[in-house]
């Protein structure tokens, strides 16, 4: 059987294959592999040491000339996403104000959701179709974790002041520490870059399918139009942003439209804004039930971004594996970037 061959056929298959038979299982059965032991630790809490281990492989193929693009890469992809969510989540204030609804969805939850990316789907689907460098700008991209970006444009746009413990620095130092590791293994030993580098290929599918087994499809039904709206919104406008930006740059496109996630750790933010600020607390149920469908909408609906995206690439008679060329290989590919973005 030529398992591997026929998943490669889907465009980010090694990722979208392990995640949608992880969500099935844990919306249809979501207790047959939790069962303690070994098979537990592997299929669904294996998330994060599966990433951790995967960004040290990352780290030692970063050689030291990477360093500074994969800073550029990782600080304008935090920043894109930030400025579309601040821009739709400004208008849906102004039209509903603090206590209403703008499309049916409430306007914390569409500031939260789509100012937060999901890391591990980002990294799979980089690691599928970027370089080294896109990889290592993972760790900037963390930075949007939790509610720290939404309370800082709340307290922007004057809605409530900036309250101190959001954001710490040892949380980005946390996610910095395995790609540096590696980078230091790398550089100091052909042969531990060499072996390290192997992983990266390995992990993915084992993260991509414990992300699945930690998303179940009821919270499509619960979260109603708007979260699902929330969703499609956070898929395109974040994630076209970042794809439009990247192909201005002349940086490949689909590891820029990778950000049109959001993170399951988007779901409690309107919790800690309705405890920073009352004026939020009406909404916090509703943004809550909101977000949870968010995430669900942006697993399922960036696959098909993703595929749309690179078949529109390659119908250009882009070839998606030379976007990852030194500019000074590829001279006749950023016109076309540019032009067909």
């Amino acid at each position: 059987m030529r398992i591997k061959k026929t998943i490669e056929r889907i465009p980010a298959g090694m990722v979208v294959v392990p995640l949608f038979l992880g969500m099935i299982i844990n919306s249809v059965a979501p207790d047959l592999l939790r069962i303690g032991g070994f098979t537990e630790a592997l299929l669904v809490n294996g998330t994060l040491p599966f990433i951790a281990l995967f960004l040290v492989c990352v780290g030692a193929s970063v050689r030291v000339n990477m360093i500074g693009s994969a800073v550029k890469k990782g600080i304008t992809l935090l920043l894109v996403k930030w400025f579309v969510a601040c821009a739709i989540a400004l208008i849906a204030f102004s039209v509903a104000g603090m206590e209403g609804l703008f499309l049916g969805m409430a306007p914390i939850a569409i500031l939260a959701a789509m100012s937060n990316s999901a890391g591990a789907v980002y990294l799979a689907v980089a690691g599928e179709y970027g370089r080294e460098d896109d990889t290592a700008a993972y760790p900037f991209l963390a930075i949007n974790d939790g509610p720290f970006l939404s309370m800082v444009a709340l307290s922007i746009f004057g809605m409530m002041g900036y309250v101190d413990g959001l954001f710490s620095p040892v949380d980005l130092i946390s996610v910095l520490l395995p790609i540096i590791i590696g980078a230091i293994l790398g550089n100091l030993d052909e042969d531990l870059r060499t072996l390290l580098s192997k992983g990266t290929d390995l992990l993915i599918p084992f993260f991509a399918f414990c992300i699945g087994m930690g998303i179940s499809l009821q919270a499509l039904i619960t979260g109603g139009i708007g979260g699902v709206l929330i969703g499609v919104m956070t898929v395109i406008l974040t994630g076209g942003a970042a794809y439009l930006v990247y192909s201005w740059f002349g940086w490949n496109p689909i590891v820029g439209a990778s950000e049109g996630t959001t993170a399951g750790n988007a779901i409690p933010t309107p919790a800690v804004l309705a405890a920073a600020s009352p004026a939020f607390a009406p909404m916090m149920e509703v943004a809550t039930v909101q977000i949870a469908t968010a995430v669900v909408v942006g697993l399922i609906g960036l696959p098909m971004f993703v595929t749309f995206l690179v078949k529109r690439l390659e119908r250009k008679g882009v070839n998606i594996q030379d976007l990852n060329l030194p500019k000074s290989e590829r001279p006749k590919i950023e016109p076309e970037l540019k032009k067909h973005a």
